[in-house]
């Protein structure tokens, strides 16, 4: 199948500085990482992700953003040197760090919190073009670009053909990715980290 589809004669290809007016607009939208094709939305409006990919509830989104700052302050807590340590490390990289938060964005991301308590999921992914678009943005909801239940989508046809109403990021063709999901780790109330979801990079001093 062609990368390019039949995305440019629909218009609904657009550079980052457009479809940053229409995600602040309220539109969900598509774009690249360095591992999967991401769904994304303003966190006000993530509620729109779960009904576009058929998503139970309970499984929280994702915020990617492009400074580690602007990541931490959604939070809404003290910041520990832990924290910052290993988002230095991983950061921009195939890592979410999973850690404790509290306020609007965690409620939005996380409408059912688990019995550890709340969190939010924090990333800055290593690609260029979605750096370009979250710089212009601040965070955004995310989840990878497939409906529940399908296989990942790892090109921006194959996103485009399973969302075919919303706008995707030039330029095409998109740049390859790992086509494999983010390493997923939480920080524990006993101060460790801990491997929730294995991808492809472990960083050290996580258990299992």
């Amino acid at each position: 199948m062609s990368d390019f589809f039949d995305l440019e004669e629909d218009g609904r290809v657009l550079d980052a500085p457009r479809l940053a007016v229409a995600i602040a607009g309220g539109s969900a939208a598509l774009f690249p990482t360095d591992t999967l094709p991401a769904l994304a939305s303003l966190p006000a409006a993530a509620g729109s992700l779960w009904a576009l990919k058929g998503r139970p509830s309970q499984k929280p989104m994702i915020l990617m953003g492009a400074e580690p700052e602007a990541l931490f302050a959604a939070l809404v807590l003290p910041v520990r040197p832990e924290w910052r340590s290993m988002a230095a490390r991983c950061w921009p990289g195939a890592v979410t760090l999973v850690l404790p938060a509290r306020g609007a964005i965690v409620a939005a991301l996380q409408p059912q919190a688990p019995s550890s308590g709340p969190c939010l999921g924090l990333r800055i992914p290593a690609c260029p073009g979605a750096l370009a678009l979250l710089q212009r943005t601040g965070p955004l909801a995310t989840t990878s670009a497939n409906r529940t239940g399908q296989p990942p989508c790892r090109l921006a046809a194959t996103a485009a053909k399973a969302f075919p109403t919303l706008p995707v990021l030039a330029p095409l063709p998109w740049p390859a990715m790992e086509g494999e999901a983010s390493t997923v780790i939480r920080w524990q109330s006993d101060d460790h980290w801990q491997v929730l979801r294995a991808g492809a990079v472990i960083p050290e001093g996580c258990r299992a």
